[in-house]
């Protein structure tokens, strides 16, 4: 009897600190598995004076489940941003969401703003009733959202391709847009022995500095939101071990530059 209640104790609290670990690992899993969005807009120029765009939100699809940015900046002239120009695009929306592959981009516009400016005549752009769904961006290519990494989103309006005259002095605004993906930032990662170190790690670079420490479990640890250059590694452990300095650590924006395990003395 006394064996039989032994066993469930021991059951319990295994099953107890299952469970805690496992919250634990989502926990960190959850904090660790999003990504910075920053979505831009330039143009490609097309035979107008302006083009002016009311945008509601931009909608990214990921996983199967769509994340929705909405935009606050009222009626915006694309023409006033194109690449290679000193406004070479505009930042309309940003945010986290999870991290993964973008399998869709959507462009949701409001029902009236939109117009454009012909020889100084402005002319409301009717927009057809697929409006509510957005109309789909063509990307280069699936961009792959990596934990703790910026992300920077521009999408290329085509002015020439998306305003259609019906015959009847009538334009419609059918969207031709193009995503193109590009990282802004890099990160930092490694692992620090012996766990009960348990130091802090920080990333230095002229007079900025970003801190963390290392995991309790694994040791690990990891720095985002890192510009592109190099940067020295500072590990200060607890009472009892050597601090340990890295020079020249290189970060590339969009990868995770490894420095593999540093075991302290």
């Amino acid at each position: 009897m006394k064996n039989k209640t032994l066993y469930s104790i021991l059951t319990a609290i295994l099953l107890i600190s299952t469970l805690i670990f496992a919250a634990c690992k989502k926990e960190n899993q959850d904090a660790d598995g999003t990504t910075k969005v920053e979505i831009r807009m330039t143009d490609a120029p097309g035979d107008f004076d302006e083009v002016n765009l009311n945008i509601k939100s931009v909608v990214l699809l990921s996983g199967g489940k769509p994340y929705t940015f909405d935009v606050d900046h009222g009626i915006l002239n694309i023409l006033d941003f194109r690449i290679g120009t000193s406004n070479p695009d505009i930042l309309v929306a940003s945010g986290e969401m999870p991290s993964g592959e973008i399998t869709e981009i959507r462009l949701i516009l409001h029902d009236s703003g939109n117009s454009i400016v012909i020889d100084g005549q402005e002319q409301e752009l009717k927009t057809p009733s697929a409006q509510s769904s957005g109309w789909k961006v063509k990307l280069t290519e699936n961009p792959e959202l990596v934990p703790g990494v910026t992300y920077s989103l521009l999408l290329d309006f085509d002015a020439a391709q998306s305003i259609i005259a019906t015959g009847n002095g009538k334009y419609l605004l059918k969207p031709v847009v193009r995503g193109i993906t590009a990282t802004t930032s890099g990160l930092i990662s490694g692992s620090v022995l012996p766990i009960i170190a348990h130091p802090e790690v920080l990333v230095i670079s002229g007079t900025d500095t970003v801190g963390t420490t290392t995991d309790l479990i694994t040791g690990r640890f990891t720095v985002g939101g890192l510009a592109s250059g190099s940067y020295r590694i500072e590990i200060i452990p607890v009472e009892g071990y050597t601090p340990a300095v890295i020079d020249n650590v290189s970060v590339t924006a969009g990868q995770n530059t490894s420095i593999g395990v540093v075991t302290l003395q």
